[in-house]
């Protein structure tokens, strides 16, 4: 039995464990790194999150750094060329919604200003904080990101399921589900405001 007061789902890498400590649940306002998981999160559709996080750089070098102009103008040539590369998963439907879901990203970046205000408008720039104690209580789900999905894939989004997106509120932080007794529990319920 583990001692480590860390989030269980984490324990297995050294990189996971960065990305527990330093990045899942710290509230995201950044635009191009909204963008960026929401790529990372749709690629990880039936797949483990550690595979993603194993193929994150050769998605930041295929995608452009995730800049979503850049990634909305790619051609279809280059998007083909993507079903040969390694150093991402090479399914050709999730590649593909990269230039889709980038360009609908593009869309809502003009009527909301940026997508930070329109995300975060669902939480009222706070995030949700959750108490749970155990793996088992928290939701894949939940009626808010129901209503978020909705609303992306009635704006054209693809791989933008309830919980895929469910998982990006969590990785974004506006949704804390680090369990009690993790430190960053506590650390990103302190990250206030938008």
């Amino acid at each position: 039995m583990t001692t480590d007061p860390r989030c269980p789902w984490c324990l297995a890498t050294a990189q996971y464990q960065h990305y527990h400590d330093h990045e899942w649940g710290v509230p995201t306002f950044d635009d191009q790194k909204l963008f960026e998981f929401l790529i990372l999160e749709g690629a990880q559709a039936g797949l483990s999150w550690r595979t993603v996080l194993e193929k994150r750089a050769g998605y930041a070098r295929a995608f452009h750094n995730f800049d979503p102009a850049r990634v909305a103008a790619m051609s279809d040539a280059e998007l083909e060329a993507l079903t040969q590369n390694s150093g991402i998963i090479r399914n050709k439907l999730k590649i593909n919604s990269a230039r889709h879901n980038a360009r609908a990203f593009l869309k809502v970046q003009q009527e909301h200003g940026n997508f930070a205000r329109y995300l975060w408008a669902y939480v009222d720039g706070n995030p949700i904080t959750n108490h749970f104690k155990s793996l088992s209580e928290v939701p894949v789900r939940t009626e808010l990101s129901d209503q978020i999905s909705n609303d992306l894939k009635r704006r054209g989004f693809k791989f933008v399921g309830s919980t895929i997106i469910y998982a990006y509120l969590q990785a974004m932080g506006l949704v804390n589900d680090h369990l009690i007794h993790c430190p960053r529990h506590r650390a990103c319920t302190e990250h206030r405001g938008c």
